[in-house]
């Protein structure tokens, strides 16, 4: 079974905790696009761990978990995610984690042009977590890229390769932005200190998964960020540089002739977003202070404080229909147990008009959010592990949510650890 964990809304929705959850169903789980510009949080008995380029399952010894060519990887950085996972005991073999070959590294000289771009953005800068996302895809797609399998090229032809590249990104960062260009030394150092120590996990992962297919393997593909960061559908230009969509998952696998046999998308039960750009529901002062605190919302990678706001079903009946979600993980529900009444986003006001379809461009600028109370619980959900052991307020919440966005919601998280949820089907 081929089965998808995506993200909802603007990111941050908590895959990382579904997946490490979900994980022990499968054997395999693939990171599919994106770099370490973010991270998923997984809490266990093993402690807490924030992953921003492996795949959620490497917590877990049985599982295999494949790096897919859809990513970016910064190699220094993958470096070190393993060696702070194994000082924590996690065991990382060429057995239990496969990199693709064609995935695309992002290299030193696209982190400097992110920061570069950003500072000359200023104030209309898009929110990049300069980490050199944007700029590797721009490369990626200008074919101006370095692949994970080109670490096996001999030493002249590599060095004649990223010569022939550093030659183009340094007339940019020099001539564009008036910095000091990188050297070729400092580039290969970089590339054998790091690659030489990722090669034994480059393979062709598209083999190794299609041969897992046609063993009825049941196969996990991981997200990073939501649906609204989509680069084709989201929120534009404040989005990623890939495409966080389920429908890309088994292409930037490595498997582009499969299809997917069932989508999970994951939402909060009020809303969150890091970065730039329009956020409608967005609360401010002293009332989102207090949902930020209690959800302790920082950005996992960055540590910037994250924007909240309540649930929001405009954008998110939105982000399930992009996603295709067969059903939904709704997470973080225990911290809305302090609340009396318990504002949702419903619909929006753009003009004096009121819409419930999800709005682009400048019309999505001028949204301003219409928004209802329903009744809370006001008590801790901490200890439920049943439908029938929530309390009534929570019930009718969460089929509140299922009615207004029109997708029937599986899982229920009531907290961070492993355990603490609720299955409804």
């Amino acid at each position: 079974m081929l089965t998808a964990v995506v993200g909802i809304n603007w990111g941050d929705e908590g895959k990382g905790r579904m997946v490490d959850l979900l994980a022990e169903k499968n054997d395999i789980v693939v990171r599919y696009q994106g770099g370490n510009n973010a991270g998923h949080t997984v809490i266990n008995h093993r402690g807490k761990f924030i992953l921003n380029l492996l795949p959620s399952g490497i917590l877990r010894p049985e599982i295999v978990n494949v790096m897919g060519n859809g990513m970016v990887i910064d190699i220094k950085h993958l470096v070190g995610e393993l060696t702070n996972l194994r000082n924590a005991g996690i065991e990382i073999t060429p057995d239990n984690l496969k990199i693709s070959d064609k995935a695309i590294i992002c290299m030193p000289y696209h982190v400097r042009q992110d920061i570069l771009e950003e500072e000359r953005l200023a104030d209309k800068k898009y929110g990049s977590t300069r980490r050199g996302i944007s700029p590797v895809y721009g490369d990626k797609y200008m074919k101006k890229g370095l692949r994970m399998g080109d670490l096996f090229e001999s030493k002249e032809v590599l060095t004649e390769h990223v010569k022939d590249i550093l030659d183009f990104k340094n007339l940019i960062i020099s001539k564009v932005y008036e910095a000091q260009p990188n050297t070729i030394e400092g580039i290969m150092a970089w590339l054998e200190e790091y690659g030489d120590i990722l090669k034994p996990y480059i393979c062709d992962v598209g083999e190794y998964l299609n041969n897992a297919v046609k063993e009825n393997k049941n196969i996990m593909f991981e997200a990073q960020l939501g649906a609204l960061r989509d680069i084709d559908f989201g929120i534009y230009p404040y989005t990623s540089s890939s495409s966080t969509i389920a429908a890309y998952a088994p292409i930037g696998a490595g498997i582009p002739g499969k299809k997917l046999d069932f989508t999970l998308g994951i939402m909060k039960a009020y809303s969150s977003c890091v970065g730039e750009g329009p956020f409608t529901c967005e609360m401010f002062g002293k009332e989102a202070e207090k949902l930020r605190e209690a959800g302790g919302e920082y950005g996992a990678a960055t540590g910037r404080p994250r924007r909240v706001g309540p649930f929001d079903v405009v954008a998110s009946k939105y982000g399930i229909q992009c996603q295709g979600a067969d059903a939904i993980a709704l997470t973080k529900l225990d911290i809305l147990n302090g609340y009396d009444k318990i504002p949702v986003c419903v619909a929006y006001e753009v003009d004096g008009e009121r819409i419930t379809n999800f709005p682009t461009g400048d019309r999505l600028n001028r949204a301003t959010p219409v928004v209802e109370y329903v009744d809370g619980w006001n008590c801790d959900l901490t200890g439920c592990r049943t439908w029938d052991e929530l309390p009534e307020n929570a019930k009718k919440y969460i089929k509140y949510i299922e009615a207004a966005t029109g997708c029937k919601i599986q899982y229920v998280s009531i907290g961070a650890e492993r355990d603490e949820y609720v299955q409804l089907f």
